[in-house]
């Protein structure tokens, strides 16, 4: 380590220093396990509202979790990479993406109104909240369902003898 850098402390540290006030001001999540699951680091420190930053990080993780089970339940729309996938889920796991995706889109809801108005609490409240509904609600059911997808032989293949009815 350069004498440079000791002397100037990096982004990240800064952040987590302002995160550890906020963290004892509203009881939020530990700092690591937050970055870990939505990759809250790369937040730049230069913000008032370091917490609406840190929502909109969440919310934008959340969406893409949502965006890709949407994908999953209507490929109507999608690359044909998704037709395999749709292949590998039987309606149980239909069931279980559609409950995960009403949970999602609850959360993306919610987090309009922090958009149009702010309020330092609510955002604490809405991280706190989105943090917990991940690691009990989404987090167990996409990872089953994720390793279903990767290692999981398709359900609904129909056997072609070759032929072709155009």
């Amino acid at each position: 380590m350069t004498k440079e850098s000791e002397e100037i402390p990096s982004n990240l540290e800064e952040l987590k220093k302002e995160y550890k006030t906020l963290q004892s001001q509203f009881s939020l999540p530990d700092f690591t396990q937050l970055n870990q699951q939505f990759d809250i680091e790369e937040i730049s420190i230069e913000t008032q509202f370091l917490l609406r930053k840190i929502r909109r990080t969440i919310t934008e993780k959340l969406n893409g979790y949502l965006r890709f089970i949407e994908l999953l339940l209507n490929p109507s729309s999608a690359p044909m990479f998704f037709f395999n996938l749709v292949k590998k889920i039987d309606s149980n796991d239909k069931e279980t993406l559609s409950k995960l995706y009403e949970t999602l889109g609850n959360l993306e809801t919610k987090a309009i109104p922090l958009d149009i108005d702010y309020n330092e609490k609510q955002e604490a409240e809405y991280i706190i909240n989105s943090q917990q509904t991940f690691n009990n609600e989404i987090k167990p059911q996409l990872l089953e369902i994720s390793k279903k997808l990767m290692n999981g032989k398709s359900n609904n293949v129909k056997p072609n003898n070759g032929s072709y009815f155009g």
